[in-house]
């Protein structure tokens, strides 16, 4: 079925236009006006919200897990008109957005059973001892409790998955704490149709309808002002390093700072040792290629570096080429993302001491593979080259000797995946290198790909600094819930006292 956006905000349960409005620009199909927030709008969706957090957050485990699959239901029971105009947006593949939409649902199921459990709330009593001496001790209990409303920015290259209804609103939504989302204006009609599905799983569940707001559009003031309204307790961004830094310095600054977490990207650099090159070069190679240009290469995972010994990269570079020359152009989710592709390359190609393998100039929104190489050397001294490029761009280095591919991780920036290719005899080389990237990465693979973000307890999807601006936490998995919460201990409660999660 087909969906007609109305264009609204929704705010405490209602859909509420304004005055001014922009208009979508989609990949293909029908551009359709929504209305632009202003800031007295994202005033009023705080207010509603901080009016909702008592209530909310007073709810069972149980009453906010049948909440979260009621918003999945209400997603599945949208699937064909979400697809439809999540492909017009963004121009993404059907197969692509289905599987998002199934990542959404999965996660929103996935917080409710974790929830249900209990563990998270990380329960811990130190029992009374009167008879201590020389003095004795009282019995003092600590729970997490829900922080308070909370901000989310939807992200660009997930209009499902890190959006409207992704990992950060579900997670927050798991802990117990409002919601006020300010859609990405890459995929207004998107956001709105998951967020009429949230505002029917309120209607079914007789939550408090102020337990989550949706405001489209704007400039830079529009995320300004929430993430500086005094009621908002924490924020969730997924996003440019540029923009999240700037928002995180609002945070730091307000009069009473809060958590910012940011999930910035990074180039996931990737270690081939020289076993497993002479093994199974090929088969790397073709894996990177495959990597790379999934999705037009706009996944914060995209791993746009290998690192490989000098005397084997001629061969590798020729392989990638081959599989990357192949492959077609494919559309970009905006015309903003596909400029700065193309100035990524342009940037990249100009630097001296840099070799292009591939270098394709972009038309428009349709974007081709890119591939550079470059010495370690180079490399060591050209920060410029370690910034990340969003798209199918990947950069070679050549280390000429392992000592030189050590130095290389020693001097990465924080990222959110790193990759070690090895064999066996590559272990004891491999064993060098991985506390060393276990200070850089938050997710280390072996032998693997990082494009594909498994949800589920143990993924950690953040990393030190640029990659995340909150190397304790992750946006994707289950502790993701963890960000929302903050511990309370009770010290000398009456038992009469301790109701709700301390008695299930």
């Amino acid at each position: 079925m087909s969906y007609t956006p109305h264009g609204c905000h929704l705010i405490a349960g209602e859909w509420v236009a304004s005055a001014d409005s922009f208009a979508s620009d989609p990949a293909s199909g029908p551009a359709h006006r929504f209305c632009t927030a202003t800031v007295d709008l994202v005033a009023a969706a705080c207010t509603a919200a901080e009016a909702a957090f008592e209530a909310y957050s007073a709810t069972s485990r149980e009453e906010r897990a049948r909440f979260l699959e009621a918003i999945a239901r209400e997603i599945e029971a949208r699937a064909a008109a979400i697809t439809e105009i999540g492909h017009q947006e963004t121009g993404l593949a059907t197969a692509r957005l289905e599987g998002e939409r199934g990542r959404t649902t999965g996660q929103l199921r996935l917080f409710a059973s974790h929830i249900r459990a209990g563990e998270y709330l990380d329960r811990r009593v130190d029992l009374a001892l009167p008879e201590r001496q020389p003095a004795p001790r009282p019995e003092i209990r600590l729970m997490q409790r829900p922080c308070g409303p909370v901000a989310v920015f939807g992200a660009s290259n997930f209009p499902l998955a890190f959006s409207t209804a992704g990992g950060d609103t579900a997670s927050a939504l798991a802990a117990g704490c409002p919601v006020v989302v300010r859609g990405h204006p890459a995929h207004p009609g998107t956001s709105e149709i998951v967020g009429e599905a949230i505002l029917a799983a309120i209607w079914s569940c007789d939550v408090p309808p102020a337990v989550f707001a949706l405001i489209q559009g704007g400039h830079h003031d529009i995320g300004a002002a929430l993430v500086t309204n005094p009621l908002i307790t924490a924020v969730g961004f997924t996003g440019s390093l540029a923009g999240g830094r700037a928002l995180f310095d609002l945070c730091a600054a307000r009069p009473d700072p809060i958590p910012f977490f940011g999930e910035l990207g990074s180039v996931n650099p990737m270690f081939i040792l020289p076993g497993a090159m002479s093994e199974r070069g090929a088969g790397i190679a073709a894996g990177w290629a495959g990597s790379l240009t999934m999705g037009a290469g706009q996944f914060c995972t995209n791993p746009g570096i290998a690192v490989v010994l000098a005397d084997q990269a001629k061969e590798f570079a020729q392989a990638v080429v081959a599989e990357l020359a192949r492959m077609a152009g494919q559309t970009m989710l905006t015309d903003g993302i596909a400029r700065a592709f193309e100035a990524g390359r342009a940037r990249i190609a100009a630097q001296d001491g840099v070799q292009p393998l591939l270098n394709q100039p972009c038309e428009g929104r349709v974007a081709l593979p890119q591939m550079f190489m470059v010495k370690a050397a180079v490399w060591q001294q050209t920060p410029a080259l370690a910034e990340e490029v969003f798209g199918s761009l990947g950069l070679i280095i050549e280390a000429e000797s392992f000592e030189e591919m050590e130095q290389i991780a020693r001097g990465l920036d924080g990222q959110l995946t790193a990759t070690l290719h090895l064999n066996d005899t590559d272990v004891p080389m491999a064993k060098r290198l991985l506390p060393v990237l276990e200070r850089k990465a938050g997710r280390i693979l072996a032998n693997g790909f990082p494009t594909g973000v498994e949800v589920s307890e143990a993924m950690v999807h953040g990393g030190p600094y640029p990659a995340s601006t909150n190397f304790g936490a992750t946006s994707v998995g289950t502790m993701a819930i963890r960000r929302w919460l903050r511990p309370v201990a009770y010290q000398n409660m009456p038992a009469a006292m301790l109701q709700g999660d301390w008695l299930s």
